[in-house]
């Protein structure tokens, strides 16, 4: 398996990226191919003291980077030698399995779209993290790719988050929940009311397993193995979840270094605390898979270091293994809306 990845994007490239391409050649087997300045990436790999590439390890050369003050929409158009682009354009024409960047969200999800395409009638795209919870985590598909949704929408964020689940989690006939503010069918705006109608057809089915409306709370607690939402309530849930995290691992060190007894204390805790810090930390998640996307795309955080890339090189694997993307293309006919017949013309 070849994965290509984007070696400038992100605050700590080309180093995080080179860094985590030698460990993923290491503890996975797989092929690597770094798209960037090839100078600049060979400095990097004297810097890490490797002078002869791993024969796993490839560069491939691009000449411009898309920065983070660039237009998202346009940037891969405008810089059509960027790493992005190039990378891009390798996975589509079949020279890799699946892309990693840790570049712009808003670049990166407008070149996958319009260069790799999306899936033969899915209409929009979705960044779907796995998120910590009470029950091994849970998908959050949508986390901000889309803005406002449709009912529709939200019907194959749906499904997506599902094969997502089952194929790259491992979670057999995996819970599908609607993030609302009750538990009622009735709760939330229109778009909640009409989406919940479709998600109980589809359960009602077979086709997933919608258990209902799911609050916040209850997300975070596990109920859940699939959080749908618009990108809108995503996004606002996940940056909050992210936000109470560090508040908490702060307020728990405040807490344990307070006096001697304290720090007898956290040196008897030190595991959980430890435990609890690696379930919290990005790094190990590695990165947003981009579903709906006609070939594995994989959105690391922005501040990604060595670990990180490494893990979101991991994730583009499993997400190239599971089938889910097949899964999606094989089951459209159940994601669709049915197209309403035009008026008759009684002129």
């Amino acid at each position: 398996m070849r994965i290509i990845v984007d070696a400038m994007g992100g605050d700590n490239a080309p180093k995080a990226p080179v860094q985590g391409a030698l460990q993923a050649v290491r503890e996975y087997g797989v092929e690597v191919v770094l798209v960037g300045r090839g100078e600049d990436i060979l400095k990097a790999f004297q810097d890490e003291g490797v002078a002869d590439l791993p024969k796993e390890l490839t560069i491939t050369h691009a000449g411009q980077v898309v920065e983070m003050c660039d237009n998202p929409a346009t940037a891969f158009k405008e810089k059509k030698d960027s790493s992005l682009t190039v990378g891009l354009n390798m996975v589509k024409n079949g020279e890799g399995d699946a892309f990693v960047s840790a570049g712009s969200t808003g670049a990166l999800l407008a070149g996958a779209t319009l260069l790799v395409k999306r899936i033969k009638g899915i209409r929009r795209a979705a960044m779907a993290p796995v998120v910590p919870t009470g029950g091994g985590g849970a998908v959050l598909v949508d986390c901000g790719a889309t803005a406002e949704g449709t009912p529709e929408f939200l019907l194959q964020f749906a499904f997506m988050g599902s094969y997502y689940a089952e194929r790259v989690l491992g979670r057999p006939e995996p819970k599908v929940g609607l993030l609302n503010i009750g538990s009622e069918p009735s709760k939330g705006t229109g778009l909640q009311q009409e989406a919940y109608i479709l998600l109980k057809k589809a359960g009602d089915e077979g086709r997933i397993n919608f258990v209902g409306n799911v609050e916040a709370r209850e997300a975070v607690e596990g109920a859940v193995d699939v959080i749908v939402a618009d990108g809108y309530s995503g996004n606002i849930f996940l940056k909050t979840m992210e936000g109470a995290g560090l508040f908490l691992g702060r307020e728990i060190k405040k807490m344990f270094l307070r006096n001697v007894r304290s720090k007898i204390a956290a040196l008897l805790v030190k595991d959980g605390v430890l435990e609890f810090k690696k379930l919290m930390d990005s790094n190990e998640v590695g990165g947003t898979a981009l579903v709906g996307i006609a070939k594995p795309v994989i959105k690391a955080h922005g501040s990604s270091n060595g670990t990180a890339m490494k893990n979101a090189i991991r994730q583009a694997v499993e997400f190239t293994r599971s089938g889910m993307i097949e899964d999606i293309a094989e089951n459209m006919e159940h994601m669709r809306l049915p197209v309403k017949p035009a008026p008759e013309d009684k002129g």
